[in-house]
C-alpha cells in the first residue's frame, strides 16, 4: 500500500534523500495497543534497539491483511500517528508461540531482552487481542532493518 499525505510526503523525502533508498511503497502503521506502547516501541526502533515483531496470525486472517513481504519498507508511527522510523522487513517466518526462541526475543529489543520476558509481555498482548490464543498459536515473526530515524533525521544505527 502506498501511504500519502503532505506530512508523510515531507517525512519520506527527507529519508529518501537521507539514506539514497528508492522508497516508493511502504506501508504505515503503529505496534502495540495503545499510545503509549506505540511511542514506547517506536522509540526502540528509531534507536536502532528494536529489529524484530510478532504478531497473531489469526490477526491476519481476520483482517484478511497480506503478510509482511520480505524487502518491503514500512514506515513505523507513534502514538500520535507521527512517523517515527522507516524499516525494511528482512525475514519473516512463522512459528508456534513456544518455538520462538532466544535470538528472535532478542532482536524484539523488549525489556531485558529474555525469552523468560518476551513469552510474559507477548503472552499478555495476544490474549488481550484474540480470546483463542494458545502456546501453540501461529505467530508471525518478522526481522527488520531500521533504516532511517524521523526524530533524529539520520539512518538508524545498529549494533
Amino acid at each position: 500500500m502506498a501511504a500519502s499525505g503532505g506530512s508523510m510526503d515531507a517525512f519520506v523525502a527527507a529519508a529518501r534523500e537521507a539514506t539514497g533508498e528508492p522508497i516508493e511503497d511502504f506501508n504505515a502503521f503503529a505496534f502495540g495497543d495503545s499510545p503509549p506502547m506505540a511511542n514506547a516501541l517506536a522509540t526502540l526502533v528509531a534507536a536502532g534497539r528494536k529489529r524484530a515483531t510478532a504478531s497473531l496470525l489469526a490477526a491476519y486472517e481476520a483482517n484478511g491483511e497480506p503478510l509482511p513481504l520480505v524487502g518491503g519498507m514500512s514506515v513505523v508511527l507513534d502514538g500520535a500517528g507521527r512517523p517515527a522510523a522507516l524499516i525494511r522487513t528482512r525475514e519473516v517466518t512463522i512459528n508456534a508461540f513456544l518455538d520462538v526462541d532466544n535470538a528472535f526475543a532478542r532482536d524484539e529489543g523488549e525489556g531485558d531482552l529474555s525469552l523468560r520476558h518476551w513469552r510474559e509481555a507477548h503472552r499478555a498482548f495476544f490474549a488481550r487481542s484474540d480470546p483463542d490464543f494458545s502456546e501453540s498459536s501461529p505467530i508471525v515473526c518478522e526481522r527488520f532493518e531500521p533504516i532511517y530515524s524521523f526524530r533524529t533525521g539520520r539512518p538508524v544505527a545498529t549494533t
